[in-house]
């Protein structure tokens, strides 16, 4: 039997976007394959078997999914010597692969703009690290899938040869996200008020997330009022106590809530319970809490830019992230308008149920199905200049091959 192998270790003791697609994957493709064989790596961390299918098989791989030895030495660490195609889902295409290999590049930021990403001296080693394993994809990967057609339009121009093997498998929100009516007692138990409003924001902290601006547009739209806080779901860093000083700078005190990550329950109720959810990323592959919160109910205020507009489909207010004034106007627009605020709900949660995962496993199966069928467009060949290009250039990222 024909085996495809999933990286599944981003599925482990701590929820993120790409675990969300990996489970997306594995939740659909055995029924959806049952001609086929998946072998799932998994996390040692992950709790209880990844599918009960008959036609899966896990392994354990205690590695990082995005380390050294997943980078170099994969089918060293792992034994693979029975697969015939390998899906990365984690932008980093490993080397020595001996079959050949889909990657889902979920955006380029760390080509194009790394300093949106992680800073300091984490961040110049990440910066090498993600520059190598995407830039390998991008030249090697007989299929390169990506989660928005924004990253595919971002890979062709900084690599065009490497659009004709580029795929757009739009990503899914679960139907574990929908409205509910939030318990007084879960806000509470997380520090919030459940008699005051809110507006939400969800992501890491990190430059491209614009969390700053965040604070600065909400400070604008409602800093002359006080029935009104911003609650922030991220993960705590150093940056916290930047967000907490920038809000008092501008008068919120006690008004800005930082949370660290919540149980998933917990975050649809605040979905539920949000008057709107405020994202201006800079840039996204994809933007997972823009579907989640569409599919709860919660009105969206995000991006003009990037992945935003194609994943909201019409169904949010947008604006330009690096201008608060006009995400304040937008944000304001949303939450002062009963009709609208009604609109924007209705509208969000007929977007949301056009984005399943079903959907996006049976569009990565056909890119099996092309792949083990020989029915790609092989990489071309590369020249000595590109390759250091990609592997030690600094910003912005440039490239030309012959």
């Amino acid at each position: 039997m024909t085996t495809v192998c999933i990286d599944c270790r981003y599925l482990g003791a701590r929820p993120s976007g790409i675990g969300e697609v990996v489970r997306g994957l594995i939740d659909h493709l055995p029924s959806m394959a049952p001609d086929l064989r998946f072998l799932l790596l998994r996390n040692p961390a992950h709790s209880g078997p990844l599918s009960t299918s008959s036609n899966v098989e896990e392994r354990a791989a205690p590695q990082a999914a995005n380390g050294p030895a997943t980078m170099w030495w994969l089918s060293k660490v792992v034994r693979m010597d029975d697969v015939d195609l390998f899906h990365a889902p984690s932008n980093i295409m490993p080397a020595g692969l001996g079959m050949p290999c889909v990657t889902t590049v979920h955006d380029v930021m760390w080509l194009t703009h790394p300093q949106w990403c992680r800073t300091g001296l984490r961040g110049a080693v990440e910066r090498g690290f993600y520059r190598h394993g995407i830039g390998r994809a991008l030249r090697s990967a007989a299929v390169i899938a990506t989660v928005s057609k924004a990253t595919a339009d971002a890979i062709a121009a900084i690599m065009p040869q490497a659009a004709a093997r580029t795929t757009v498998t739009l990503s899914g929100v679960s139907s574990r996200f929908h409205p509910v009516t939030p318990a007084e007692q879960t806000l509470k138990a997380l520090g919030i008020n459940p008699k005051r409003r809110f507006v939400l924001t969800v992501g890491q902290y990190a430059p491209y997330k614009n969390h700053e601006g965040v604070v600065r547009a909400f400070a604008l739209a409602f800093g002359d009022r006080s029935d009104v806080d911003l609650v922030m779901v991220q993960r705590m860093g150093d940056g916290a106590r930047k967000l907490l000083n920038i809000a008092d700078s501008l008068g919120l005190n006690g008004r800005v809530i930082l949370l660290s990550t919540v149980p998933e329950q917990a975050l649809v109720e605040l979905y539920s319970a949000a008057l709107a959810l405020l994202h201006p990323s800079l840039c996204e592959g994809f933007g997972n809490p823009l579907a989640e919160a569409m599919a709860c109910g919660c009105p969206v205020v995000t991006s003009d830019i990037s992945a935003m507009p194609e994943v909201v489909g019409g169904s949010a207010r947008l604006a330009n992230p690096y201008d608060y004034q006009e995400i304040a106007a937008q944000l304001k627009a949303v939450i002062e308008a009963p009709a609208e605020t009604a609109r924007l709900r209705e509208k969000g949660l007929q977007r949301a149920a056009q984005l399943t995962w079903r959907a996006f496993a049976a569009a990565n199966l056909a890119i099996y199905r092309r792949v083990l069928n020989g029915d790609t467009t092989a990489p071309k060949r590369t020249t000595a200049r590109l390759e250091r290009a990609m592997d030690t250039s600094s910003t912005p990222f440039s490239i030309t091959a012959s």
